[in-house]
Order: structure tokens, then C-alpha cells, then sequence
């Protein structure tokens, strides 16, 4: 026997002209894309170099850092081979560290201080308002003509001196020796002065770095005067005196400058205050009991919000799920249409039907009677489930709808034929069946309503107020509406370091809350089994 073989063809290795050419995109659409690639990276560069060098020239140094990190972790993710997945998770990973880690960190971080209204800025800024709001003119203070200069939104004055020497500056630069305006300054006429007459009177601008040696204001825009703080700040003792009086004034470590007799200076700074929030949540007179009945009816809010629009979308899905019943499509249509409502417009409107006095309920369902929906606390509390009912049943609805018509048919014809009724399959069968598919839906709607801010503010703004506190607390109030309240001034003024431990105090119990519920639903996934 004789074998024949055919010769072979040497495979010739790829040679490095045709591997460099591989890298490179051939095509026209590749090599379009590739340069618009580019491009869009060359840009993300110039943000994010222009935002890192202004964190650093503000001493942010940490968020600098973190944005050249994001940066550069960008740059190699995109231009790199190999790293499909990665392209396509870092934008999602990026907005959820933004939008979500980020917040609830800072979040924390703000709950630790006493950051508010009047501790908003560093102790160097509230030095510097200090002396600023407590300035008086100097009694035969010498005249400086001025010239009022602008540039964007920014004022600055150029002074002659009584001495002849001519200096410029600006409210956040002190004056220094020019002899002119610098340029991109523009010169103010008399009437813009007189229609900017505000900000010309606001004007302040200081001799040198001294906050102590004062500043020069005008009235006219022609004519400055001295003007000098009546509170001295010591920087060697750290105190602020009074001039007139002689009183002292110093830090208590609270981020307060405060006498012997505990008047204190305003604006503070932001410092730490430890658990300080939390503790005042829970002893302040004014906040601990009607913020213990704020908790209770959060909690039966949500209850019962979940209760009601749960029982009537099930209600209605299985009424229109029977196979008798005809236009089927139209009456869903309908029944979905307060979801498909914004809940801030239609709390708005049916604030205006139960309005006492000109409202649709009154006037037309109750002819003319005068009943307090939103002014009675009970009313209000109904009034305020019956419209979130309004609005929440058809979700409710829908999902029952599916849930329904996932059910197997073959268990429900076995039921019949067994001889049970109506109702014992549905309490037997349907429902639990049911509740393994909208259990976390109806835990969901539990989180939702336990922070339903639209429905309580557009409808009651939480009222009406209690009367054992003068704070903006009322019987319809939430504990989201009442951080808000709380954070953006109720009564008390703003206060964002409560409003955040009240914002994290709201995140502990419903995560308590899932958690525990998740866990007690784990049984009904025995049914399906």
C-alpha cells in the first residue's frame, strides 16, 4: 500500500505590519467613531482638569483627588482593548456613587454637625460678617471722592485718597495703591448707579487684611466715609470686645461666639457636634412630643395607605378580570387615569374640593354644609388617605390585573370541581398565590408612602398645627414633610444638620422595616414550591 500525502502549506505568522494595521480602525464608520471617541474623551480631560485645579485653588483637596482618580479610570477604561463590560458599567457605577452613595454619606456626614442658618461657613467667614454687620461710621471720618467700577456682577471702587494717592479694590480685595482701574473695569455712570443703587450701597471695601481696620462705604457713589467694626476681634485670645461696653465675647466650641451672661454673636460656623441631633430630636420640648405622634402616623399612614389601595385595586381587578363582564379595555383605561396625574397637581385640586367653604364636596355632595376636611385633625388625617387612596389604587389595579392573569388555570378548575366556593377560592388559593407574586410590590408601596411628600404638603402642608409646640408640626405631617420643614425652615429656621439625622432616622426604619418584611415573605415562596 502506497500512502500519498499532500504537501502542506507553511501558515506564515502574521507579520507586525498587519498586526499594527489590525489596531487600527480601517473603515470609514470605525475610523468616525473612533474620532468622535476621541473627542468626547479629550473633553471629559478638559472638565475634569478644569474642575480638579478649582477644587485645589479652594483647598478641597480630597474632592480633587477623587475627580482625577474618576478621570483617569475613565481614560484608561475607554482607550484600553479588552474592557468591553467595564464600558459600559462605568457610567451607571459613576451616577450611582453621585446620586446615591454620595448623598447618603453626605447626608451622615451633615447629621454630625450643626450646619444651619446661622452656622453655614467656616469660623474665618463668620469672623469676617461679624465685623462686618457690627460697622458704624466714624464720626469726622476723612472724605474719599470715589468712582464706582464694574466688571460681570462684580462692584469695585476706585478711591482718591485725601493725600492724593489714588488705590482700588473690591469687597473681597483690599485697597491697594493703582493708578487707575485695572483693566476689563468698566466705570459706572449716575444712572446706573442709581439703578444698582442696592448693591453700591452694600458695597464695602477693606483698607487691608485687617478685618479690624475697617472699610470704606458710599451713599452717592461720589463720596466714602470710614466706617469701623464696634466689635474688635483679638486673634491672640480668640475673643471678640465691644467697644462701647467692653464685654467679651468668646468661642464656647459650639461654633458660637458667646458672653458671660450667654448672649452670642451671629453668624456661627459649622463644627461637629457628635450625636447632639439625634439627642435633640428626642428632649427638645418643643420637638419630642409631636415628633412621637409624627412617627405613629407616618407608620399608620402607611399602613393603611398600603391597606386600602391594595384592597380596592384587588377589588376592582377581580370585577373586571370575570369573563361576563363586556368593554373590559374601556373600564381599565379609565380606572388608570389618576396614575397618569401628577400627585402635586392633583393634591392641589382636591385641596380645592374640600375646601369649607367653596369646595365641591360641600357645596355640592353635602349641600352647603360647613365640614372641616382639612382644618380638623381627624378630618384632615382622612381626607389625606382618601385622596393618596384616589391616587394610589391604580397601580394597585394594574398589578393585580397581571397577577391574576398569571394564575394557573388547571389549580382554580381542580378547586371548582372539588366543590369549593367563590370565596374559599379566593381565600385558599387566589390570594396567597397572589401575594407570592405582589408582596415586594406591596413592601415598595410601604417605602413610598412612608415618605409620600406630595400628597401631605400639596394637600395639607401637614396641618393643622399643633398647638403644644411653635414649631411648623402638624397632625397631617410626615417625617419627610417635617426634615423638610426642619431643613428649609418651619418655624425655627433652617436647621440641615436635624434635618439630616431626621433623614437618616427615616433610612434606618425602613430599611428595619424591608428587611423583616422580605424575611416574613420568604414563607409564602413556600406556596409556589
Amino acid at each position: 500500500m502506497t500512502l500519498t500525502t499532500e504537501p502542506r502549506t507553511p501558515e506564515r505568522a502574521p507579520s507586525r505590519r498587519s498586526t499594527r494595521a489590525d489596531a487600527v480602525p480601517t473603515t470609514t464608520g470605525t475610523r468616525v467613531a473612533w474620532m468622535i471617541k476621541l473627542v468626547l474623551i479629550a473633553l471629559l480631560d478638559a472638565v475634569g482638569g478644569f474642575a480638579v485645579f478649582t477644587l485645589f485653588t479652594l483647598d478641597q483637596v480630597i474632592p480633587a483627588a477623587a475627580v482625577l482618580v474618576v478621570v483617569v479610570a475613565l481614560n484608561v477604561v475607554y482607550l484600553k482593548k479588552g474592557l468591553l463590560p467595564a464600558k459600559y458599567l462605568a457610567p451607571g457605577l459613576i451616577f450611582l456613587v453621585v446620586f446615591q452613595i454620595f448623598v447618603v454619606f453626605y447626608t451622615g456626614y451633615i447629621a454630625f454637625t450643626n450646619y444651619g442658618d446661622q452656622h453655614n461657613g467656616s469660623k474665618q467667614d463668620a469672623i469676617e460678617q461679624i465685623i462686618r454687620t457690627a460697622q458704624t461710621r466714624v464720626e469726622d471720618s476723612a472724605q474719599y471722592r470715589v468712582e464706582i467700577y464694574t466688571q460681570g456682577d462684580q462692584l469695585g471702587m476706585l478711591v482718591a485718597d485725601p493725600d492724593g494717592t489714588t488705590e482700588f479694590g473690591t469687597a473681597d480685595t483690599p485697597l491697594a495703591p493703582a493708578g487707575a482701574a485695572p483693566a476689563g473695569w468698566t466705570k459706572l455712570t449716575l444712572q446706573q448707579i442709581l439703578a444698582q443703587q442696592d448693591e453700591v450701597l452694600a458695597l464695602t471695601v477693606p483698607f487691608d487684611d485687617d478685618p479690624n481696620s475697617g472699610t470704606l462705604r458710599t451713599a452717592d457713589g461720589s463720596t466714602a466715609f470710614v466706617y469701623t467694626s464696634a466689635l474688635q476681634y483679638d486673634e491672640t485670645a480668640d475673643t471678640f470686645t465691644r467697644t462701647d461696653t467692653g464685654t467679651v465675647y468668646t468661642d464656647d466650641g459650639e461654633g458660637t461666639f458667646r458672653n458671660a451672661d450667654g448672649q452670642q454673636l451671629t453668624p456661627g460656623w459649622q463644627v461637629p457636634v457628635g450625636f447632639d441631633n439625634f439627642a435633640q430630636a428626642f428632649t427638645n420640648d418643643q420637638l419630642r412630643d409631636p415628633l412621637l405622634r409624627v412617627i405613629v402616623w407616618t407608620f399608620a399612614f402607611a399602613f393603611l395607605s398600603v391597606a386600602t389601595t391594595f384592597a380596592l385595586g384587588l377589588f376592582l381587578a377581580i370585577v373586571f378580570n370575570h369573563p361576563r363582564v363586556r368593554g373590559k379595555k374601556i373600564y381599565r383605561a379609565v380606572l388608570i387615569l389618576p396614575y397618569a396625574f401628577p400627585a402635586f397637581l392633583s393634591g392641589l385640586v382636591w385641596a380645592g374640593m374640600l375646601n369649607p367653604e367653596f369646595g365641591f364636596f360641600n357645596q355640592v355632595l353635602f349641600g352647603g354644609a360647613q365640614i372641616p376636611w382639612l382644618s380638623d385633625p381627624w378630618l384632615a388625617r382622612f381626607s389625606v388617605l382618601l385622596v393618596n387612596l384616589w391616587l394610589g389604587f391604580p397601580y394597585m389595579f394594574l398589578v393585580c390585573t397581571g397577577a391574576l392573569q398569571s394564575l394557573p388555570d388547571d389549580v382554580l378548575e381542580a378547586a371548582t370541581m372539588d366543590g369549593a366556593g367563590a370565596w374559599r377560592i379566593f381565600r385558599a388559593i387566589k390570594l396567597p398565590l397572589l401575594l407570592v407574586s405582589v408582596a415586594p410590590l406591596l413592601i415598595a408601596s410601604f417605602a413610598f408612602n412612608f415618605n409620600n411628600f406630595n400628597v401631605v404638603y400639596m394637600l395639607t402642608r401637614g396641618w393643622p398645627r399643633f398647638t403644644d409646640t411653635t414649631l411648623d408640626i402638624g397632625a397631617t405631617d410626615l417625617l419627610i414633610t417635617l426634615v423638610y420643614k426642619v431643613a428649609f425652615g418651619g418655624g425655627g429656621g433652617r436647621d440641615y444638620g436635624l434635618a439630616s439625622a431626621f433623614a437618616i432616622l427615616i433610612f434606618l426604619i425602613v430599611t428595619v422595616v424591608t428587611i423583616i418584611s422580605f424575611r416574613r415573605t420568604r414563607a409564602l415562596e413556600d406556596i409556589n414550591s
